[in-house]
């Protein structure tokens, strides 16, 4: 059992995505094994997975190098065939993330969505209604900044924004633990301004796929 704690927290960004690999098989197991020819990853490798099961898609796996032709996806558990169909992982693709960027001067960070959506049911035959989960809500995540227009990781975030470009975002708490999502990063340009507190902006992410921990 472990406990953290979020003084001593980093934030980081990147949008270097390397070319594209295919896999041409992914198992139904836990975790999920890719075939892919040579493809040079080793353990700990973070890989941005695009593929046709849709709770693997746009989400970011770390890899576990198996063979120079295989690899795990550390936290992807494929094994329940009513989600992940038999062979619906095939053709999948994995792009290795470098070059990250360490998001500046976070004072905050707050978390919206992610939970399951209820869709409320009420039978002509029963008084009471009930709630049927039938997938999951959208995920953000806000974070406020000490506002520095000159910071140059600050004017990529922007020139990211403005493009409406997707990136990868990490998170990593003081103490070991990593959590990774990947969306759209929006950056407010107008700094909030009030008596006795820092300048501040806010970036949100909105998330295109799982968010995961390790």
């Amino acid at each position: 059992m472990a406990y953290y704690f979020a003084e001593g927290s980093k934030f980081y960004f990147s949008s270097t995505f390397a070319a594209a690999k295919t896999l041409l098989t992914m198992s139904n197991a836990d975790p999920s094994v890719a075939g892919c020819v040579a493809h040079g990853y080793v353990d700990g490798d973070e890989l941005l997975i695009n593929s046709g099961w849709e709770d693997a898609t746009d989400t970011v796996f770390k890899a576990d190098q198996l063979t120079a032709d295989t690899f795990a996806l550390l936290g992807l558990d494929t094994a329940d065939t009513n989600f992940y169909a038999a062979g619906g992982g095939a053709n999948s693709t994995a792009q290795k993330i470098s070059n990250w960027l360490e998001i500046p001067q976070v004072l905050t960070i707050s978390d919206s969505g992610g939970d399951a959506r209820l869709t409320p049911v009420t039978p002509l035959s029963r008084r009471n209604g009930f709630n049927v989960a039938t997938g999951f809500q959208p995920q953000t995540t806000t974070l406020t900044l000490g506002h520095d227009p000159n910071n140059a990781n600050w004017k990529t975030m922007l020139a990211l924004s403005r493009r409406l470009a997707k990136v990868a975002f990490k998170e990593v708490i003081a103490g070991g633990g990593v959590t990774y999502g990947y969306g759209y990063m929006s950056c407010s340009e107008m700094p909030k301004l009030n008596n006795g507190q820092p300048n501040s902006v806010t970036v949100v992410f909105s998330m295109q796929g799982r968010v995961i921990s390790y």
